[in-house]
């Protein structure tokens, strides 16, 4: 599947996740913008991460301000390529791991550690 359709399908993904949230927290989800890359970086390589990730939260938590240590503001990172690979070719395996992704990350926006995530089953 070509990066322009990868990234429609985990748009209409993140829209209907978004949309199924509880009130409270799709309002704070809306503020967190959800950018659409194919791998990460080569920064973000270089911090660390490794390149088969399937996404990322950086920036400071909600409720947290800008600090000297998170110095880009908040965003949610999806992988498309990553999250296909991951999905091995199958759409519906994607769109679940692209709705799981998405809301692990919105999980770390709203200060929650691994713990908390995988209690939640987000993980």
């Amino acid at each position: 599947m070509h990066l322009k359709q990868l990234t429609a399908l985990a748009e209409s993904v993140v829209s209907v996740a978004r949309r199924r949230l509880p009130v409270a927290v799709r309002t704070v989800a809306e503020q967190v913008p959800v950018c659409y890359e194919p791998y990460p970086n080569t920064a973000l390589q270089a911090e660390g991460w490794e390149p088969d990730i399937l996404g990322l939260f950086v920036g400071h938590e909600h409720g947290g301000e800008l600090a000297e240590g998170a110095p880009l503001p908040p965003q949610i990172l999806l992988f498309l390529e990553n999250l296909w690979d991951y999905a091995e070719g199958d759409e519906a395996v994607y769109r679940d791991e692209v709705r799981l992704t998405y809301l692990h990350e919105l999980g770390h926006y709203l200060g929650w550690d691994e713990d908390e995530i995988a209690q939640r089953g987000l993980d």
